[in-house]
């Protein structure tokens, strides 16, 4: 499904900075592969603002994230990751989300994500203040990740997201269990890359998310939150949109001059 045998692992293990170890288990690896994703590969949209096709395949994929150290969006980032996953022998279904964000009406279900094993929620991909590790795929679930916290609640076959921020619960995409297929991602990674009505097109975003804050760049707009506090913003002049685009996200992008 998710052509994993075409992936060369050695490659992606030395860009995440992650060892494998044989006798940890398999949510022990699981937790850290996760974790390292995140630290090394920023989500970022530069390529669709320059007009360049945003290829899924598991080569192109190697090639953008792993050996020019690009990141990507959800599709891109969430599907490399499932082919890391097969390879090592993990059961992966694809899922798609309405990203809400605190948002309500009529939101078409457009972000990528992944169930593990079937008892793991799984996403690399969300910039939008995600999980740093996998959470337990239950009604109900509660994790503390670093200053984030996440619930996963169900009702009756929607699951929702849930990030602990400025003292209420957020919504931040929900779910159903239907499978998506890299062939249903590929339909929508065409429409939200190319139709000028996607909020990915026209605009710079760059965002990153460690244990205590998320990193966003929009434009030339840098903007730090954390769960209990209100966002700060500052704008960036083009040679500083170029540092820190370089030494917080790890990234030389062709349009950070621009």
């Amino acid at each position: 499904m998710w052509n994993g045998e075409l992936l060369d692992l050695d490659a992606y293990l030395d860009r995440v900075g992650f060892r494998l170890d044989p006798q940890a288990d398999a949510a022990t690896t699981l937790r850290g592969l996760h974790r390292a994703h995140l630290k090394a590969i920023s989500f970022e949209n530069a390529d669709i603002g320059a007009g360049v096709p945003i290829a899924l395949d598991v080569p192109s994929l190697q090639d953008k994230l792993v050996r020019r150290k690009r990141g990507g969006y959800c599709y891109e980032q969430n599907l490399l990751f499932a082919a890391v996953l097969e390879r090592l022998g993990h059961q992966v279904t694809g899922l798609a989300a309405r990203v809400l964000l605190g948002r309500e009406g009529d939101i078409p279900r457009t972000h990528a994500l992944l169930r593990v094993d079937r008892k793991w929620l799984v996403d690399v991909g969300f910039g939008g203040g995600g999980l740093l590790t996998p959470l337990p795929f239950t009604q109900g679930a509660f994790e503390q990740q670093g200053d984030w916290t996440f619930r996963l609640d169900q009702e009756d076959d929607v699951w929702t997201l849930k990030s602990f921020q400025g003292g209420e619960w957020v919504s931040l995409y929900d779910f159903t269990e239907d499978p998506r297929t890299p062939a249903d991602y590929a339909i929508l990674n065409y429409y939200l890359s190319t139709n000028p009505a996607s909020a990915f097109v026209g605009r710079l975003l760059v965002q990153r998310t460690d244990e205590r804050a998320r990193y966003a760049i929009t434009d030339r707009e840098l903007t730090v939150a954390t769960p209990g506090g209100g966002p700060q913003k500052r704008s960036l002049t083009p040679d500083e949109l170029a540092t820190t685009l370089r030494d917080d996200f790890g990234l030389e992008l062709p349009t950070a001059t621009g």
